[in-house]
């Protein structure tokens, strides 16, 4: 089986955000990047194919050279080759037409993605995707088994849990709970060493075209002064969310 992971190249969720030339731009000074945590979930069960069922398994990512300390991590934690589409990765639809491309080229069985990145919260990628590969598609995927060209998935839907079966070739949007945080690897010296000797292969995109930009970027308005009020004071507080929070 030939498994194909998607890696987005993140700000860690502890960065200071913060954006230039008037808010229209991402400031990448000082910003730690790592694995996008949906992709690192599906790279975690990858790794279990590859170990209990001798999977080979490629990471690919569309964007610059900056990303490509991103790929080495996930070469050191065990994937065989990395992909590099040099493009920067502002646009869903030319992103996914790219990583199509790759899927397309490498003839895969199983292409796993985060169901969404952790800086824009897109979430469309996958799906378009497995549009353009005539794959199935399995969203807020939480479990993953396959035996033979049988896939069998669980996903999160509204009140509870689904669990569907398909054949392969298939597309998934991981999220957390496709393998437990505990299981997550961390790249081991000899890890390191040997993602060194691994292809990370750079590749020009087919097109270079984006269809949307980015306009205006903002962030959350501060939040406002806390007032405390003694317990025993009812009436002030009645009057607080009456007048002031307006919440009742």
């Amino acid at each position: 089986m030939k498994i194909l992971v998607c890696i987005s190249h993140v700000p860690d969720t502890t960065s200071k955000i913060n954006f230039t030339n008037d808010n229209t731009a991402f400031d990448s000074t000082g910003v730690q990047f790592v694995i996008n945590p949906n992709d690192e979930f599906g790279l975690t069960r990858a790794m279990w194919f590859k170990e209990k069922q001798n999977a080979t398994v490629d990471v690919v990512n569309v964007g610059g050279p900056e990303t490509e300390s991103t790929l080495r991590k996930a070469l050191a934690i065990g994937a065989d080759a990395a992909f590099r589409v040099n493009m920067a990765p502002t646009d869903g639809y030319a992103v996914a037409k790219e990583l199509t491309k790759v899927a397309q080229d490498g003839h895969y069985d199983l292409i796993i993605a985060g169901r969404e990145s952790i800086d824009y919260n897109g979430g469309m990628v996958p799906g378009m995707m497995a549009t353009a590969l005539g794959a199935s598609f399995v969203n807020n995927c939480i479990s993953l088994e396959i035996e033979g060209e049988k896939a069998t998935a669980v996903r999160e839907i509204d009140g509870g849990k689904e669990t569907l079966t398909t054949m392969l070739p298939l597309v998934i949007g991981g999220q957390k709970g496709l393998v437990e945080e505990s299981d997550l690897k961390i790249p081991n010296m000899r890890g390191i060493m040997m993602a060194r000797k691994k292809p990370l292969t750079v590749l020009e995109p087919s097109e270079n075209k984006t269809f949307t930009s980015s306009v205006h970027f903002e962030k959350p308005a501060p939040k406002g002064a806390i007032k405390m009020v003694d317990a025993d004071n009812i009436d002030e507080l009645i009057d607080l969310l009456h007048n002031e929070a307006k919440v009742i």
